[in-house]
């Protein structure tokens, strides 16, 4: 077949919406400019850059580039609109999606504008120079509850999402299309996140442990006196049962240690409402996100072995503090049209990062961090080392990073598993274009395993090593050879040698288990 046709048979589950655009069959006739391939068939679909047709050899995908349409089905190319449904929680959807819609059309030579309808759903359109449309996403503002309903029932492209998907989620979405690829491989990480305790300016609190949090929102501590603050009664404030931040809290913290949550919790349909709520009472303490901290007041988190994580920027970049909460984007098991593909590339722009910046999220840009700037690391260190850990293992990792950086992006692992998480898995595309693009040519990339303190030393130092080599085989993989030559990759492990957080909880030891990247 000519190099000007590209055709890819397609499972036969696609759906028509697979490609944006559908009619109703009918007769069409593909042809290379160059006159040497034919193919006819029904048009089910048009994207703005691909035909899906039905022919005798099966359902085909085939690049508008260089081919020419004839018959009644083709498609009037001046005006194809691409079009995306989005739902789901409306703190992206309504603070943050129209910012890089428009940001993304000025990049397209094109002008966004926006029209509500009776529903509350926002018509956003992406307008050329001639005042037509080229694209418009449909959003429905919600909950992330709503996104993955609507994303399940086949009613949007794409679901806003401030929580993973739970379990009974991932089953219904296998169970309705066991031959599609699962929820977890078809998600992109928007922007960073994270869950902060918050208080008022006036509240006394200077930092709250870990294990508190369950015990405040369980009922467990109704006094600030029980953590050594005045004879007040506690105001617990939380967002409303459905909305991400809150199902995320109780999964992560309150499941985690198998308590319910509180009967006298506040709940707000808004982390606005939440913030302006905990701002105005002294005795208040709520749970919601960092960008949506407002007046109140974030409170580090902190554990019985005195170590401290505050949720700035790096330290949710890296996921050091133990409650970093991704902003995802669950996708529909089909391609879509070309412009809302690259409205997706755009996000993981520069120019993208900005705009997730200014709205208070922390975007995923690569930073470097040379280890004489990590003095609360150090510290945790050599205040960890003992037996299983000594002080001459310490110095040994101190040497063999001193002169080195260390990259933010970090990978997490289950207790035990090999399995990376939704976030590490973007971070491997991220890094892996970094090599590619030659950002450390000549340069050694070391991935460096480290273990929660759950066994002996020698077995937790083996188990980062097998971790560390393999994020290094999975960068390497998904750079697939592009400036792998360029660049020297190697892994090593320090085992418990470096702890971020306390273990007295499972979310501290989670935290512990991870593999960083440090630039040599």
């Amino acid at each position: 077949m000519s190099g000007h046709i590209r055709a890819v048979a397609l499972a036969a589950a696609l759906l028509p919406a697979a490609l944006g655009q559908t009619a109703s069959a009918q007769d069409v006739e593909l042809r290379s400019f160059d006159g040497t391939v034919e193919l006819e068939g029904n048009l089910i679909a048009y994207d703005g850059a691909y035909y899906q047709i039905d022919t005798v050899y099966g359902t085909l995908t085939v690049s508008a580039e260089g081919v020419s349409c004839a018959g009644p089905g083709c498609p009037d190319l001046t005006s194809f609109v691409a079009e995306a449904r989005i739902a789901g929680a409306a703190t992206v959807a309504e603070g943050l999606l129209p910012d890089l819609l428009a940001a993304f059309a000025a990049q397209q030579g094109m002008t966004a504008t926006a029209d509500v309808t009776s529903r509350g759903t926002v018509v956003h359109s992406l307008l050329r120079e001639d005042g037509q449309a080229a694209a418009r996403f449909i959003v429905t503002p919600g909950s992330t509850d709503d996104g993955f309903l609507a994303l399940l029932n086949g009613e949007v492209d794409i679901a806003l999402a401030l929580r993973e998907p739970d379990e009974a989620e991932r089953i219904a979405a296998r169970d309705q299309a066991p031959d599609d690829p699962p929820l977890t491989r078809r998600v992109r990480v928007l922007a960073l996140d994270a869950l902060v305790p918050v208080v008022s300016a006036g509240n006394p609190a200077s930092a709250l442990p870990m294990a508190d949090l369950a015990r405040l929102f369980s009922g467990e501590v109704v006094n600030w006196a029980d953590l050594g603050g005045p004879d007040a009664p506690v105001a617990l404030h939380l967002l409303s049962t459905g909305l991400g931040p809150a199902q995320d809290f109780a999964d992560r913290v309150l499941m985690a240690t198998d308590r319910p949550l509180s009967a006298t919790i506040v709940r707000h349909d808004s982390a606005a409402d939440l913030a302006r709520a905990v701002a105005r009472d002294a005795f208040a303490v709520g749970i919601t996100s960092r960008s949506a901290a407002g007046a109140a007041r974030v409170l580090p988190l902190t554990g019985a072995c005195g170590f401290s994580q505050t949720a700035t920027a790096d330290a949710v970049k890296s996921e050091d503090y133990p409650l970093t909460a991704p902003v995802y984007l669950y996708l529909a098991p089909y391609r879509l049209p070309q412009l809302v593909r690259q409205f997706l590339a755009f996000t993981e722009t520069e120019e993208a990062g900005r705009i997730l910046q200014n709205a208070g999220y922390v975007n995923q840009d690569l930073t470097r961090t040379p280890l004489s700037l990590q003095g609360e690391r150090i510290r945790n260190a050599v205040l960890a080392a003992g037996d299983e850990v000594t002080l001459e293992d310490v110095q040994a990792m101190l040497r063999r990073l001193g002169s080195a950086e260390r990259l933010s992006p970090t990978f997490r692992f289950g207790d035990g598993a090999a399995e990376l998480d939704t976030q590490s898995r973007a971070a491997v595309g991220r890094l892996a274009t970094a090599i590619e693009t030659g950002l450390f040519d000549g340069r050694t990339l070391l991935f460096v395993g480290f273990s929660d303190s759950a066994g002996t030393a020698q077995i937790n130092t083996r188990l980062a090593a097998r971790r560390a080599e393999t994020v290094l085989e999975a960068v390497r993989a998904a750079a697939d050879g592009a400036g792998t030559d360029r660049v020297t990759l190697r892994s090593v492990a320090f085992g418990e040698a470096m702890p971020m957080a306390c273990e007295d909880t499972d979310w501290g030891r989670a935290v512990n288990r991870r593999v960083e990247v440090w630039v040599e």
